[in-house]
């Protein structure tokens, strides 16, 4: 199911987010083939924990052999889209650079994921998402007044700023393809897509509506109305009452006499009394308070934590023992899935190649240029 079903992608296995890239396009129903290293590559745990890697399979490629480039080929001619997360350069001298791939398919889309882009004084760089928030400005605007940037995990960067700017771009070129006959390169920097998720604080900022100073703006804890507040239990709960409205019932829920919010000098105060008001009861009790009102008022859960709310969407599943989030956005017609479970490197590789219509798939095998994850494995694993 899905609505990219029919569709083809060719992953060469990286880190971060190509996987989480190639995970949406999974779960939006292409046939993604994840082409990784014998033995796999850089992991955060147990290939079966490695959440990131579901929704496909995992064939075991040893690309510094010749006959393994040529079989990565024969998967390309199959394909609509590749993705490939190296630094610039590296595909290249792999020989399974754009121009090669698309010698046996023009029509293919070449995505490239990296952290600052295919070219610049940077491109040959290492770096991490802190890097590329920071000197995209995005990092700059997290955090307290009089306090250091905060570092929002590696959300905002990889996945949103790099990810999710890899998936529209790579389908914007795959419409595209579809009407020109050619393929094209697309080229997704994380450090261009952070720069580029702050357009909205860009024009306040030129309007000056915005300051550079952390912590003195509405939307960055500046104003009391849109912050998190310690309940009594050690908890917290946020707060994002921008509109008179939702301020006023806030106020009301809370029963407090505030100052004129529209007094900025009278905002230390406004946050004290909002301060006092959260932590004489516990987040449950709170949370009862605000269910179902327009006062903009939520729980700060744990990572996969429990709410009715999102029990109802399941917006999360339990798979093979694991929480996990189910697969966003929803289609009325053609519904995502969450597919398989991650693979283990070279799970699928007699099955998959064969099925793609690689040729020769056991004389690979025999050469070593081609990995099948042994079935002792499997039954540790399952």
């Amino acid at each position: 199911m899905g609505p990219l079903r029919g569709v083809k992608v060719v992953e060469l296995a990286g880190i971060g987010p190509a996987p989480f890239a190639c995970m949406l396009l999974a779960e939006l129903g292409a046939d993604v083939l994840r082409v990784e290293r014998p033995g796999g590559g850089l992991a955060m745990g147990p290939p079966e924990y490695e959440l990131v890697n579901r929704g496909r399979r995992s064939v075991a490629l040893d690309l510094k052999r010749p006959e393994a480039i040529d079989a990565v080929l024969q998967l390309v001619g199959q394909a609509d889209i590749l993705v490939e997360g190296f630094r610039p350069g590296v595909a290249e001298r792999l020989e399974l650079g754009p121009e090669d791939c698309w010698a046996v398919n023009e029509r293919l889309v070449y995505g490239r994921m990296t952290g600052w882009g295919q070219d610049g004084p940077l491109a040959q760089s290492a770096g991490h998402d802190i890097d590329y928030l920071g000197l995209s400005g995005a990092l700059h605007a997290i955090g307290r007044a009089g306090g250091p940037p905060q570092v929002p995990a590696n959300l905002l960067g990889d996945f949103a700023g790099g990810s999710l700017y890899l998936v529209i771009g790579v389908l914007a070129a795959l419409t595209e393809a579809r009407l020109s006959g050619r393929g094209q390169v697309v080229d997704a920097a994380i450090v261009d897509g952070s720069a580029h998720l702050t357009t909205m604080l860009l024009g306040a900022l030129a309007s000056g509506v915005w300051k550079q100073e952390r912590g003195t703006n509405l939307l960055d804890t500046g104003a009391p109305f849109y912050d998190v507040y310690e309940t009594a239990d050690g908890k917290h709960m946020g707060v994002g009452a921008i509109e008179p409205k939702f301020y006023d019932e806030l106020i009301g829920l809370l029963g407090i006499s505030p100052p004129d919010r529209y007094d900025v000098a009278s905002w230390p105060e406004l946050r004290e009394q909002l301060a006092a008001a959260f932590a004489g009861k516990t987040q449950a009790e709170w949370t009862e308070v605000f269910d179902g009102t327009d006062a903009c008022v939520a729980p700060v859960l744990p990572l996969a934590g429990e709410h009715p709310h999102l029990a109802a969407r399941g917006v999360f599943v339990e798979r093979d023992g694991i929480r996990q989030a189910a697969p966003a956005p929803r289609f009325s017609r053609t519904p995502s899935e969450l597919g398989r479970p991650p693979s283990r490197p070279g799970e699928h590789t007699r099955e998959a190649l064969a099925e793609w219509g690689v040729t020769d798939v056991d004389d690979l095998l025999r050469s070593g240029a081609a990995v099948q994850a042994a079935a002792e494995q499997a039954a540790v694993q399952d």
